[in-house]
């Protein structure tokens, strides 16, 4: 059949399949618009989860009649001034978003500009225009979105429940409020107030503030300030300590120059800037914030505007992962604060305590028991009539020594070793109350990291081959692994191209032992190619020390002195990380007098 041109009207509403997915996602451009104009307040407003009508009002400069009927008009936008795709400043820039929306709704956009007198309005029904006339309204605009896919009633069957709907441009709002911390925000559904946030008397503290009250004080008060910059690459916000963390990665809110992004190489970043501190099927808690230059980033990937492309996506990751680890490492020892809420809820009276009963009965329940404690009774109270045993390790009781008092502010903040539990916990008494210590997690993070620390000093370990070995792999690969073999070698794989698709092996890493070479090339050439870093070798290597340290630390059931404690708790606080397993366990609990208080009902 002939080639033919597409209607107008058909135009647009293809454009609004790729702009307009959901209600979400017409709030989204809407609001980013009010934001371009320099709004510093919008009200959004909503019915049946988007569905009937959406309103979008904000205190931005506004158009003029002249800009209001090209406004509607497609591919037209004042926000490319020179037409320059890779030095856009705005938030939108296709101008796509409002004809898109209007090819399949009832649209309508009022509007004053600022220092005018009068207020005009349009509307667009279905893709077609109307003209320009006088209507009532501030200074602003306000844009109303009426029957949402009125056009295309068939997109209305992928459209979830109301309240489904609701949630997600809830959650459009929750992400535009948190990338600009200076504007306030309301969102209204049906009446009824979903979201409030206002603007900060002072724009010093701004972005915490509002991380606070989106994200929760739960989040704040464990997470750790990031703060990090090499080069025009610059990473900062709240990183969540590694032992508060959740199943996915809804948690995690990323803004590349003020943008809402969800990019591989950013998630990625986070994971690798994680490894080792949490377990692998968990993701850490973030609202992370990177500047970039603006002809770094290529924002005009999809219509969507929430992918990005980076000009060297390398040194975006490595500054986002030295970052977040920097923060953690200053951090010290820290455990969450949620650790403690949870062992308090948690503890609870045994059962079988009653105290109506007579003096020197035994427990209702219970018999009175004339065994003799086992060898796993835990602590247990030293014969009174027995002398002093300073080495009572048999029994599985450390006998605690009086510690001299230290001067006021000189006390280390993992306290001093008390009594062994179990032969797995230590228990430290602190100047505020409490901490748990679990003796083999918290030295596998020791060790770990001085395995870490000697990699970093040396020169790597490596094994030399008897005989090379020959890899045939795909040309891509073998020219992407010829192109990194000098920072491949610094790990210690030593390799060249010896022709014909195949690459000779020469030395492996001595830490990998015996290693599936092919493999190890294979994962590799296919990670260099899509992410330009080299993540399987040093995952590998993590993975191997994380192994080391755990079959080379102090394992649970062994017996330590007071003493063996105490330096445990020291090399704790001059250990990185120390405050979670490699595992991403925690290895300590803090519970403050106050907790100790409420767990007996003093408080």
């Amino acid at each position: 059949m002939p080639i033919r041109r597409l209607p107008e009207g058909t135009v647009n509403r293809i454009a609004a399949g790729e702009v307009v997915e959901r209600p979400a996602s017409v709030v989204k451009e809407l609001v980013e618009n009010a934001l371009d104009a320099g709004a510093r307040s919008i009200v959004v407003s909503i019915a049946s989860g988007g569905k009937t009508e959406i309103s979008v009002a904000d205190d931005g400069h506004g158009m003029d009649p002249d800009d209001l009927a090209l406004a509607v008009e497609r591919h037209a936008t004042s926000k490319l001034p020179d037409d320059d795709l890779f030095a856009i400043q705005t938030l939108g820039f296709r101008g796509e978003a409002l004809p898109s929306i209007g090819s399949v709704s009832r649209l309508t956009v009022t509007s004053r500009a600022e220092g005018a007198e009068e207020t005009f309005e349009i509307t667009v029904d279905a893709g077609t225009a109307g003209t320009v006339t006088p209507a009532a309204y501030p200074r602003g605009t306000r844009v109303t979105v009426a029957d949402l896919f009125r056009a295309t009633p068939a997109r209305l069957k992928f459209l979830k429940s109301d309240r489904a709907e609701a949630m997600a441009v809830t959650q459009t709002i929750r992400e535009l409020a948190m990338a600009h911390p200076r504007t306030a925000f309301k969102l209204q559904a049906d009446g009824h107030s979903r979201l409030d946030l206002r603007a900060p008397a002072a724009p010093d503290g701004a972005r915490d503030q509002r991380l606070r009250a989106v994200m929760g004080d739960a989040f704040a008060d464990n997470a750790v300030a990031v703060d990090f910059e090499r080069g025009t690459t610059r990473v900062s916000g709240l990183a969540s300590l590694p032992t508060v963390n959740r199943a996915n990665t809804r948690a995690q809110y990323l803004f590349v120059n003020g943008r809402v992004v969800r990019d591989r190489v950013l998630y990625g970043a986070l994971r690798g800037a994680y490894q080792g501190l949490i377990a692998h099927d968990r993701q850490p808690i973030v609202a992370l914030y990177i500047d970039v230059a603006m002809r770094d980033v290529d924002i005009n990937v999809h219509p969507a505007k929430t992918e990005v492309r980076f000009r060297e996506p390398q040194t975006v990751r490595s500054v986002i992962v030295a970052g977040v680890r920097a923060a953690l490492r200053a951090e010290g020892p820290r455990p969450a604060t949620t650790l403690a809420d949870q062992t308090v809820r948690r503890a609870q009276p045994a059962p079988w305590l009653h105290f109506d009963r007579a003096p020197g009965s035994p427990p209702a329940g219970r018999r009175p028991s004339t065994a003799s404690p086992g060898p796993d009774s835990g602590i247990r109270p030293r014969p009174a009539d027995s002398p002093p045993d300073e080495s009572a390790h048999g029994a599985g009781y450390a006998r605690a020594r009086p510690t001299p008092p230290a001067e006021p502010g000189t006390e280390p903040p993992l306290g001093y070793a008390r009594a062994q539990l179990h032969r797995t916990f230590i228990v430290s008494e602190t100047a505020d109350g409490l901490i748990l210590v679990d003796q083999h997690a918290a030295h596998e993070r020791i060790v770990l990291e001085s395995i870490k620390a000697a990699l970093v000093r040396g020169e790597p370990q490596s094994q030399i081959l008897l005989t090379p070995e020959i890899v045939r792999l795909e040309p891509a690969a073998v020219d992407v692994l010829s192109r990194r073999s000098e920072e491949l070698g610094s790990f210690g794989l030593v390799l060249e191209a010896s022709g014909d698709g195949a690459v000779a092996v020469h030395e492996t890493p001595a830490i990998l032992g015996h290693v599936a070479v092919a493999d190890l090339l294979q994962d590799l050439a296919d990670e260099l190619l899509e992410h330009s870093t080299a993540y399987a070798l040093r995952d590998r290597i993590e993975h191997v020390c994380s192994t080391m340290a755990c079959h080379g630390s102090v394992r649970a059931g062994r017996i330590l002195s007071i003493e063996e404690m105490d330096a445990l708790l020291r090399d704790m606080e001059r250990t990185p990380n120390s405050g979670q397993c490699n595992h991403g366990r925690p290895t300590f609990v803090e519970l403050k007098r106050a907790d100790l208080e409420r767990l007996f009902g003093r408080r």
